[in-house]
């Protein structure tokens, strides 16, 4: 079985490229670049590097969501172009899932945060000692809230994501001795994660066609918020007036 994996949920822009067990090529870079600069010439080299020919994959596992509107789009719209071009279907992968698989044997609970800015975060909580068990699904949540929803487990967890640094101090003051972070190189997300939680979720006939893909944001964008609030103004002018 061979995934071509797809990530760009964040300011992460990764490809890889997964083999039955053996993760074939991987590029992977998180720098100030927009995705759609960095996606397709990553992938164009690592299929240089390994002489790697895309019509040998079974499928593209892409990094669906929750995350950067941009970035989301960006990476959809490429997968879905390839996935046409190729005739392949796409395999739909929770960008917080796919952080999760990273901890295989973790004893602790895992719990991605990713920055959704306002005080929130994209997070889940999983389990993943023995089978990998999503314990709360993908939600867009205030930071506090997740730290009370993990203090009630009364278990010790390992955080990782773009929303540690932001949130450190303020999970260890919640939690303390309960909090663990990961290590640099899982602490952020990976195309080869995605292609392999991707090929678990092919071997169980999860695919969808490239036409049918769609990513999920879990709350509206920015310009979205922007359009409602000033709706809703205008609205509760005209109730004032009448």
């Amino acid at each position: 079985m061979k995934i071509l994996g797809i990530e760009s949920a964040s300011l992460v822009a990764s490809v890889a490229i997964v083999t039955d067990d053996i993760v074939t090529a991987e590029y992977t870079v998180d720098y100030k670049k927009t995705h759609s600069q960095t996606l397709l010439p990553m992938l164009d080299e690592i299929v240089r590097m390994t002489e790697q020919d895309l019509k040998t994959v079974d499928a593209i596992a892409v990094s669906a969501g929750p995350g950067s509107f941009t970035g989301l789009r960006i990476g959809a719209a490429t997968a879905k172009g390839l996935g046409l071009a190729l005739e392949k279907p796409l395999i739909h992968v929770p960008t917080v899932d796919a952080m999760a698989y990273g901890l295989q044997g973790c004893r602790w609970l895992i719990s991605p945060i990713m920055d959704a800015r306002r005080g929130q975060v994209y997070t889940g909580i999983y389990s993943f000692e023995d089978e990998f068990e999503v314990i709360q699904e993908n939600e867009a949540v205030a930071i506090e809230t997740l730290l009370e929803q993990l203090e009630n487990f009364e278990n010790e967890v390992v955080f990782l994501g773009d929303g540690v640094p932001v949130f450190r101090e303020r999970i260890i003051d919640r939690l303390g001795s309960l909090a663990h972070f990961a290590i640099p190189a899982c602490a952020r997300q990976r195309a080869a994660l995605v292609a392999s939680l991707g090929a678990k979720y092919f071997a169980e006939g999860k695919t969808v066609p490239a036409d049918d893909f769609m990513p999920i944001y879990l709350r509206d964008s920015q310009a979205e918020r922007v359009r409602k609030e000033k709706l809703a103004k205008a609205d509760a002018v005209v109730v004032t007036e009448e």
